[in-house]
Protein backbone atom coordinates (compact mmCIF):
# COMPACT_ATOMS: atom_id res chain seq x y z
CA UNK A 1 0.00 0.00 0.00
CA UNK A 2 1.28 3.47 -0.90
CA UNK A 3 1.81 5.92 1.95
CA UNK A 4 -0.94 8.56 1.60
CA UNK A 5 1.50 11.26 2.81
CA UNK A 6 4.88 10.40 1.35
CA UNK A 7 7.81 12.08 3.09
CA UNK A 8 9.95 14.91 1.79
CA UNK A 9 13.62 14.00 1.64
CA UNK A 10 16.77 15.80 0.53
CA UNK A 11 18.80 14.30 -2.29
CA UNK A 12 22.54 14.13 -1.84
CA UNK A 13 24.68 15.62 -4.63
CA UNK A 14 25.48 12.07 -5.76
CA UNK A 15 21.76 11.24 -5.91
CA UNK A 16 21.08 14.38 -7.94
CA UNK A 17 23.66 13.23 -10.48
CA UNK A 18 22.24 9.69 -10.53
CA UNK A 19 18.61 10.84 -10.76
CA UNK A 20 19.15 13.81 -13.11
CA UNK A 21 17.22 12.11 -15.93
CA UNK A 22 14.29 11.52 -13.57
CA UNK A 23 14.42 15.12 -12.30
CA UNK A 24 14.45 16.45 -15.87
CA UNK A 25 11.46 14.28 -16.78
CA UNK A 26 9.59 15.47 -13.69
CA UNK A 27 10.28 19.14 -14.32
CA UNK A 28 9.38 18.86 -18.02
CA UNK A 29 6.00 17.32 -17.16
CA UNK A 30 5.34 20.06 -14.60
CA UNK A 31 6.58 22.98 -16.71
CA UNK A 32 4.58 21.74 -19.72
CA UNK A 33 1.46 22.51 -17.65
CA UNK A 34 2.78 25.98 -16.78
CA UNK A 35 3.63 26.57 -20.44
CA UNK A 36 -0.01 25.87 -21.36
CA UNK A 37 -1.26 28.15 -18.57
CA UNK A 38 0.92 31.08 -19.59
CA UNK A 39 0.69 30.41 -23.34
CA UNK A 40 4.46 30.24 -23.79
CA UNK A 41 6.80 27.25 -23.96
CA UNK A 42 10.06 29.21 -23.65
CA UNK A 43 10.47 28.23 -19.99
CA UNK A 44 14.20 27.40 -19.73
CA UNK A 45 13.66 24.23 -17.68
CA UNK A 46 11.73 22.71 -20.60
CA UNK A 47 14.98 22.60 -22.59
CA UNK A 48 17.41 21.82 -19.76
CA UNK A 49 19.44 18.62 -20.10
CA UNK A 50 20.16 16.16 -17.31
CA UNK A 51 23.80 17.25 -17.35
CA UNK A 52 22.85 20.92 -17.01
CA UNK A 53 20.49 20.11 -14.14
CA UNK A 54 23.15 18.06 -12.34
CA UNK A 55 25.68 20.88 -12.70
CA UNK A 56 23.29 23.67 -11.60
CA UNK A 57 24.39 23.41 -7.96
CA UNK A 58 20.86 23.32 -6.58
CA UNK A 59 19.67 21.58 -3.44
CA UNK A 60 16.77 19.23 -4.25
CA UNK A 61 14.12 18.08 -1.80
CA UNK A 62 11.79 15.50 -3.30
CA UNK A 63 8.75 13.36 -2.72
CA UNK A 64 8.91 9.80 -4.02
CA UNK A 65 6.16 7.22 -4.27
CA UNK A 66 7.16 3.62 -4.94
CA UNK A 67 10.60 4.81 -6.04
CA UNK A 68 9.20 7.34 -8.54
CA UNK A 69 9.82 11.07 -8.19
CA UNK A 70 6.43 12.78 -8.05
CA UNK A 71 7.40 16.24 -6.77
CA UNK A 72 10.47 18.31 -6.02
CA UNK A 73 11.70 21.69 -4.95
CA UNK A 74 15.11 23.02 -5.95
CA UNK A 75 16.64 25.89 -4.04
CA UNK A 76 19.77 27.80 -3.15
CA UNK A 77 20.50 29.12 0.29
CA UNK A 78 22.79 32.13 0.52
CA UNK A 79 23.20 34.91 3.09
CA UNK A 80 20.16 33.75 5.04
CA UNK A 81 17.85 33.83 2.00
CA UNK A 82 16.32 30.75 0.39
CA UNK A 83 15.89 31.24 -3.35
CA UNK A 84 13.32 28.75 -4.63
CA UNK A 85 14.50 28.01 -8.15
CA UNK A 86 11.96 25.32 -9.09
CA UNK A 87 8.83 23.77 -7.66
CA UNK A 88 7.61 20.84 -9.73
CA UNK A 89 4.79 18.40 -9.19
CA UNK A 90 3.93 15.65 -11.67
CA UNK A 91 0.52 16.44 -13.21
CA UNK A 92 -0.99 13.19 -11.92
CA UNK A 93 -0.18 14.41 -8.37
CA UNK A 94 -1.63 17.92 -8.68
CA UNK A 95 -4.07 19.01 -5.97
CA UNK A 96 -2.58 16.60 -3.40
CA UNK A 97 -0.82 19.29 -1.35
CA UNK A 98 2.69 18.28 -2.42
CA UNK A 99 3.74 21.74 -3.60
CA UNK A 100 2.59 23.24 -0.31
CA UNK A 101 4.36 20.52 1.66
CA UNK A 102 7.61 21.06 -0.24
CA UNK A 103 7.59 24.85 0.27
CA UNK A 104 6.74 24.52 3.96
CA UNK A 105 9.49 21.91 4.42
CA UNK A 106 12.10 24.60 3.77
CA UNK A 107 13.63 26.37 6.77
CA UNK A 108 11.60 29.30 8.03
CA UNK A 109 13.03 32.62 7.07
CA UNK A 110 13.44 34.93 4.15
CA UNK A 111 12.67 33.34 0.79
CA UNK A 112 12.20 34.42 -2.82
CA UNK A 113 10.53 32.76 -5.78
CA UNK A 114 9.46 33.60 -9.32
CA UNK A 115 6.66 32.08 -11.36
CA UNK A 116 4.83 32.78 -14.59
CA UNK A 117 2.78 35.95 -14.24
CA UNK A 118 -0.15 34.15 -15.85
CA UNK A 119 0.06 31.06 -13.61
CA UNK A 120 -2.79 31.61 -11.12
CA UNK A 121 -2.39 28.28 -9.25
CA UNK A 122 1.28 28.95 -8.43
CA UNK A 123 0.60 32.56 -7.52
CA UNK A 124 -2.24 31.54 -5.17
CA UNK A 125 -0.01 28.92 -3.54
CA UNK A 126 2.80 31.36 -2.79
CA UNK A 127 0.42 34.07 -1.60
CA UNK A 128 -1.34 31.58 0.71
CA UNK A 129 2.07 30.75 2.22
CA UNK A 130 2.84 34.37 3.12
CA UNK A 131 4.78 35.41 0.02
CA UNK A 132 4.26 38.99 -1.17
CA UNK A 133 4.26 40.06 -4.80
CA UNK A 134 7.31 42.21 -5.50
CA UNK A 135 7.31 42.82 -9.25
CA UNK A 136 6.55 41.55 -12.73
CA UNK A 137 9.36 41.35 -15.24
CA UNK A 138 9.49 40.59 -18.94
CA UNK A 139 12.42 38.12 -19.04
CA UNK A 140 12.08 37.44 -22.78
CA UNK A 141 9.93 39.34 -25.25
CA UNK A 142 6.36 38.49 -24.23
CA UNK A 143 7.42 36.12 -21.39
CA UNK A 144 6.52 37.59 -18.00
CA UNK A 145 7.39 36.33 -14.53
CA UNK A 146 6.17 37.49 -11.15
CA UNK A 147 8.63 37.66 -8.27
CA UNK A 148 7.59 37.06 -4.70
CA UNK A 149 9.35 37.24 -1.38
CA UNK A 150 8.62 36.08 2.12
CA UNK A 151 10.23 38.29 4.75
Amino acid sequence: MTDPKPAVRRLTPAEIALRADDLVALQRSAYAIEARLIGDDRIPQLQETAEELALAGLTWDVVEVDGQLVAGIAHRDASGVTDIERLVVHPSWHRQGLGRRLVTSLPLGTATVSTGRDNPPARRLYESLGFHHVADEEVLPGLWVSTYDRP
